[in-house]
This record gives C-alpha cells, structure tokens and sequence, in this order.
C-alpha cells in the first residue's frame, strides 16, 4: 500500500512539475508596447508591423503612445502594468528617466525590452536594438568620402536618448583623425533635443552664417534633422552641393536622395528588428529562454552595459543607401518603399525599373 501512494505521490509532483514548465498557450499572452511618440513616420510603421504579428500570431497586444512626455510613458506603463501583461516593450523617451518603470516590472516579475533605445542605470532584461555606432560611423564616412577637406555643421541627436550619443561615438571614430590633421574645421557642434527638424535647422543656419555659407560638409544624426539642416541649405542654394546623410531611411528622405538633396541614408531593417523583439516578448511571456526565441538569422546577441549590469542585447545589422542602390535594397529587395512614392517628384521617364 505504501508503495502504491509513493508512486501516486511521485506521479502528481510530476503532474505538477510539468504544468509549471508548461509553456503559457499564446491566446493568453499579453504584450504591452509603450512608444515614445507617433508623430515619425519611422514610429507609426513600427506599431503597424507589431500589431499585425500579433494578429497574425493570435496573442493581445496593447499599445500605448506617451506623445514625448516621459511623466506620461511612466503612467502608461504602470497601467500596462495593472493590466496584466506578460512583458512590456519599451521605446523610451529618457534613458536615464525610465528606471523606475523597470523596477516596478521587476517587482511584478515581468521582463522588460528595452526597444532600440537603451535604459539606463536599472536592471533592466533585454535590449534589441541596431549597431547604432556602426550607423554613425557610416554616417559620417558618406559625408568625409565627398567632401574630406573644408568646414563642417556637425548636427548631434537628441541628448536624452542614449542612441544619440552612440551616434556621437561612431562619427567621431571616423571624422577625429581628419580634425586632428586640420582637413576638417567643425564651425558648429551641437544637440539637437528630441530630434527636432525645426532645432536642426536653426543650427544650420547658424552654423551657415558663422562662416557665410563657406560650409563643405553637415552631419546630420537622422532623417528628421537631415531634413531641416537641407531646408537651411536649400534656402542659401547649397542643397545637393554639401554632401549630408541621415539614417531610417523616411519616405522624405528618400525622396530627397532620389532628387539629389540628400546624399544617403543608413537603413536599419526594421522588419528584421520589429519581428525578433515581438519573437522575445511572446517567448518569454510563454516561459521560454531567451535564446529559444528570436530566429538567428535575424541578428546576433551580445552584451551592452547600461551602467548598472551588462545587459543581454539583440543586435540587427545596416546598410548604407544612396541613389546607386536604393531602388535594389529598399524597393525591389525588402519592399520598404514603393518606386511610385520614393519617385513621385521625379518624371516617370527618370523612374528606374
């Protein structure tokens, strides 16, 4: 009799072992998503892109936009929190100021992605994000390859999103030697604070009239500000003259770079980034590993330290774009744009394909 209750005992505990690592059926997964803002083009394709995996998918996704307040996206995400979800995606507005939203996910046992923008200083989970130095260092060698000697308007990003300053870092690997040799003379270096076009433009035209238009070169840290540091150049009839890129790779931007306004663009694949976020999101929510969860030809892991822990990230490739190889990369390979809309402003006769 003993015997009997033993095996019966031993058979429950296994019952019971099985059903705590049983992975949680994706019809009860929960994902809150929590953006910065919508107002860029980049933002809105983002959300469309998670929205429809996780209809695809059949888990809820629940989605909320700060509109560039952080006291906003914390409150968000304490809702989400209250909510009930499984895990918690994370454009943040300040990486220094989203800490105590990854405290309070801690606290609830719920992981926490950090989505393209670092947090800081927290325990924070994961981070999936692009080769953001790599992004700068093609950047800034698109511009210094058409115009290596003469003055440049170094336009920075936003101060507050860790990106910027990774940004910083690559650029600076590449146009430092050319500062020290005195073949380049930066006449303007300053932040552009949340990526504003309008703050962009004022600095270019500031830098403009500090060496009156004598200007051979602009870094520009996005799209957005590419586009207003053109609208300065393009007001002193210097725009497709001075060489200046961007990264995103915007509808504007590309149109600009069929048109000959802008040089280039980095373009961050963000499918690529979008899907294996939203793979560990609904992984862990399901209880699996982290390396179980993202399919490995979407990137690589590695390890970035947010000043508090070495933080396990998720890295996905770039590629630079110019008028050479947009319409093979954007149009026809990844289908990102359509040729009618990135060549709209041109006459069809001049449209490729």
């Amino acid at each position: 009799m003993k015997k009997i209750i033993t095996i019966a005992l031993v058979a429950m505990l296994a019952m019971v072992a099985c059903s705590a690592f049983a992975e949680k059926d994706i019809s009860e997964v929960r994902i809150g998503v929590s953006v910065g803002h919508l107002t860029e083009e980049r933002w809105q394709r983002e959300i469309e892109m998670f929205r429809a995996y996780a209809d695809e998918a059949g888990f809820e996704l629940l989605v909320q936009s700060a509109e560039d307040n952080q006291q906003t996206q914390i409150n968000q995400c304490e809702n989400l929190l209250n909510q009930g979800i499984d895990a918690l995606i994370i454009q943040s507005l300040d990486a220094a100021a989203c800490g105590p939203i990854v405290d309070a996910c801690k606290e609830s046992g719920v992981p926490v992605i950090a989505y393209d923008r670092f947090i800081m200083n927290c325990d924070l989970d994961y981070y999936i994000t692009f080769d953001t130095v790599k992004v700068g260092e093609l950047q800034a060698q698109m511009v210094l390859d058409r115009a290596p000697t003469g003055n440049y308007i170094w336009l920075l990003g936003g101060p507050e999103d860790n990106n910027a300053h990774l940004l910083l870092e690559g650029q600076t690997n590449v146009l430092q030697p050319s500062i020290d040799a005195g073949d380049i003379n930066v006449v303007l270096q300053q932040w552009c604070n949340n990526w504003n076009p309008e703050v962009a433009l004022e600095h270019t035209e500031n830098g403009l009239s500090l060496v009156e238009n004598d200007i051979q070169g602009v870094i520009a840290s996005n799209d957005g500000t590419a586009g207003g540091a053109i609208q300065a150049l393009e007001a002193q009839g210097l725009a497709g003259i001075v060489p200046i890129g961007g990264q995103d790779a915007d509808l504007a931007a590309c149109q600009r770079i069929v048109e000959g306004t802008q040089t280039g663009t980095v373009y961050k694949p963000l499918a690529m980034l979008n899907r294996a976020c939203i793979q560990l999101a609904v992984g862990l929510a399901q209880g699996r590993t982290a390396d179980e969860c993202i399919d490995a030809e979407l990137g690589v892991w590695t390890k970035l330290n947010n000043n508090y822990k070495d933080v396990d990230s998720f890295s996905v490739d770039v590629t630079l774009i110019t008028a050479e190889n947009i319409y093979d990369i954007l149009i026809v390979r990844d289908e990102f744009h359509t040729v009618e809309d990135v060549y709209a402003n041109l006459p069809q006769d001049q449209w490729p394909g």
